[in-house]
Parts: structure tokens; C-alpha cells; sequence
């Protein structure tokens, strides 16, 4: 019997390294991959197409008082030309005043680039500074005729013809949005400005001819504010692509402003006339960034 026993132990020691070598080790495993989440901080680079419009609005004041001759005694000899001032012997029979508004519908495609910076905070709200510039073919005209009327008394007619163009325009903004990794969303304002050439000529006349007529043209840099909202995707580390709108409102210019005098008949009548032209317009763009 404690032979028997002294072979089961002898045995269990010859197969105990046999099974140790069979018996696999703890193998320890490899660190989880963590991948960065994205970050908008950094300059960018990149350009853009659109479609804008909206419409020009042209506000318009107009005037005409008419002088009848009013003879106490004797009366000066009419004179064939336009004068300066009234004449003595004249007196305020009829004036009429107008001002109002016509607007004009403008469309066109733009084109152009921007370039800004981004800075991300750690709670994902990201604050950033962007310029653009667009070469611009936004455009619209508009003409038209009407009737002169003077107390119910029809004294002639008028013909008018304008047109605006935005040749180019650019804006300097602050974005503020919130970033879920790769889609930024944003709102946007600041400055605008643009280059707004306009054109306008009017002509008044009776039946006896042209009372006066005018031609004129403007060109000017105008400077306004523009205020929209966006979204932005990073299709790479480096690339992104984004679609905005801007409402852009460039102001104000002076189109005509302008009168004559002179004698119409045997009266003596005085017009005038002013028209302002108002820059508003919507835009819709993509554009693609390059980030760094």
C-alpha cells in the first residue's frame, strides 16, 4: 500500500510540468485606440459661390407750384427765358407735392472667397472672426411715363427710366455657434460694405415740348451691416464645406435731385424733384475652407 502511494506521487510530479506547459499565460491587452475629437480652432481659407436679391427701393419727392401773372398798374414785359427768382408781378396760384416709393425686384449670381480664424472652447462653443469679398452681378431696372396734373388740369407728362447694380460687395463678421465634433452651427454679424453704381433719367414736358429733362449716373463705395446664420462640416482634419445666408443692407445713396423754372405760357412755374436709392439683399452661398 505505501508502495502504491509513493507511485501516485511520483507519477502526479512527472505530469505536473506537462500540464504547466499546456496551460496558457495571461496575456495583457493592448490600449484602446482614442480618437481625438475635432477641433475648429485655427485659421481657414476658402471660396464661395452664391445667388442674391431682393429689390432696390427708390424713395422720390417731387414738387410744382405754378405762378399766375397778377398786373397792378402796369405790367413788366414777359421775359422769354428762365429766371432765377419770381418775378414781382407773379403770385402762388396751384402747388403740388408727391413723395412716395417704387421698388425694383434685383437678382444675380455672386462669386468669391473669405478667410478667418476659429477659436473652440473646452464646453464646444466655438467664437470666430471672418472677411469675405464677392464680385457681384446683382442688378435690376426699371422705366415707366405718367401725367402732370395741376388741379385736376392736365399740364403735360414725364418719362423716367433707373437702374442699380452691386458690382461688388464684402463684410467683416463675428460668428458665434456651437460644434457637435465635425458640424458647427453658427449665427453671424457684422459690417458690410459694396459698390453700388445706379442710373436715372427723367424727363417732364407739355404739349408745347420738354419742360426739362435729366440724365444722371452715380458710383459709390457704401458702407452698411449685414446679419445670417450657417452651418459647416469637416469632411477632413483639413477641409470643410459650409452653405450661409446674409441679409446685407449697403444704405443709401442720392440718385437725382434737381429743378428748373421758367415760363410756361403766361405762367410761371417752378418743379423739382429727388430720388434716393436704397441698397437691401438677401444671399445664399456654399463655400469650401481650408483649415490649419
Amino acid at each position: 500500500m505505501k508502495s502504491l502511494a509513493l507511485g501516485l506521487v511520483s507519477l502526479a510530479a512527472l505530469a505536473a510540468p506537462a500540464l504547466a506547459a499546456d496551460m496558457s499565460y495571461p496575456v495583457k491587452a493592448p490600449p484602446p485606440v482614442i480618437i481625438p475629437a475635432f477641433s475648429w480652432t485655427g485659421f481657414y481659407i476658402g471660396a464661395n459661390g452664391g445667388y442674391g436679391g431682393d429689390r432696390f427701393r427708390y424713395p422720390f419727392s417731387a414738387f410744382a407750384d405754378q405762378y399766375e401773372r397778377e398786373c397792378r398798374g402796369e405790367c413788366n414785359p414777359q421775359s422769354e427765358v428762365a429766371v432765377a427768382a419770381i418775378p414781382d408781378d407773379y403770385v402762388l396760384e396751384n402747388s403740388l407735392d408727391l413723395s412716395g416709393e417704387f421698388k425694383l425686384n434685383s437678382s444675380g449670381f455672386f462669386g468669391g472667397g473669405q478667410i478667418g480664424y476659429n477659436y473652440q472652447f473646452y464646453n464646444n462653443w466655438v467664437i470666430g472672426v471672418e472677411t469675405d469679398f464677392q464680385w457681384s452681378g446683382i442688378e435690376g431696372e426699371i422705366s415707366g411715363n405718367g401725367n402732370l396734373f395741376l388741379n385736376d388740369d392736365l399740364l403735360g407728362g414725364a418719362n423716367f427710366s433707373a437702374g442699380s447694380e452691386v458690382e461688388w460687395f464684402g463684410t467683416i463678421r463675428a460668428r458665434l455657434g456651437y460644434a457637435w465634433d465635425r458640424v458647427f452651427l453658427y449665427g453671424t454679424g457684422g459690417a458690410a460694405y459694396g459698390k453700388v453704381k445706379s442710373h436715372g433719367s427723367i424727363s417732364v414736358f407739355d404739349d408745347m415740348g420738354e419742360l426739362f429733362g435729366d440724365s444722371v449716373s452715380t458710383s459709390d463705395t457704401q458702407w452698411g451691416w449685414t446679419v445670417g446664420a450657417g452651418i459647416e462640416y469637416a469632411i477632413t482634419d483639413h477641409w470643410t464645406f459650409k452653405t450661409e445666408y446674409l441679409y446685407v443692407d449697403l444704405g443709401s445713396q442720392t440718385l437725382f435731385d434737381d429743378g428748373t423754372e421758367g415760363y410756361v405760357g403766361n405762367d410761371y412755374l417752378v418743379v423739382g424733384a429727388k430720388v434716393d436709392v436704397e441698397t437691401t439683399f438677401h444671399t445664399i452661398k456654399a463655400g469650401i475652407n481650408y483649415k490649419w
